[in-house]
């Protein structure tokens, strides 16, 4: 994992991916196949193809940290590239299956508030040290809504003011109301 403190720079911290992930790509689709009656032909093509495919999805893969956002990329045919402001982010999960456990792997999910649809937004498989990548994405995503906290509470006296001279206002107009029918009801 790439750690860069110096802002100037644009990134906090730029994951870097495992290359074992590969090897867990290729057995995932090789399973696949085989659970398959119909794909067990097509396991000959797949080792090769699939190495060649596997290596330039990693390739492809990107994530990166910044102070206001996390920036993913990746695709081979179909590029995709998401930017998910930190303040938006509700939570990343960390799953390790069985055969991600052997190859001491993880995949990490983000959820953001406001999302459609069920499952994660994003889900990157075989970052390095993704426990400690997860915390600092979280630790900044803490320090980015702490910060956008400390903004809000110097326009707060305002409209404290703003509410109580309201609240006069009304409590004025209903005494004046009161006064009104009470004069009524003497006549």
């Amino acid at each position: 994992m790439t750690t860069q403190p110096d802002s100037a720079s644009g990134f906090i911290q730029k994951a870097e991916f495992n290359t074992k992930v590969c090897s867990y790509w290729l057995l995932s689709g090789t399973i696949a196949f085989c659970v398959s009656i119909i794909g067990i032909p097509f396991l000959l093509l797949w080792i090769p193809l699939g190495q060649l495919f596997t290596r330039r999805y990693l390739a492809s893969m990107e994530c990166i940290l910044t102070p206001k956002a996390l920036k993913v990329k990746k695709g081979i045919f179909v590029r995709i590239e998401k930017t998910i402001p930190l303040e938006k982010i509700t939570d990343m999960g960390m799953v390790q299956g069985p055969i991600m456990r052997h190859y001491d792997l993880h995949c990490l999910t983000v959820e953001t508030a406001g999302q459609s649809g069920p499952g994660a937004l994003v889900s990157l498989t075989g970052i390095k040290d993704a426990v400690e990548f997860r915390e600092t994405v979280l630790a900044q995503r803490d320090a980015v809504s702490e910060h956008g906290e400390k903004v809000k509470p110097t326009d707060a006296p305002q409209k404290d003011e703003d509410q109580t001279q309201l609240l006069r206002e009304i409590r004025d107009s209903l005494k004046n109301i009161e006064d009104h029918l009470g004069n009524q009801n003497k006549v």
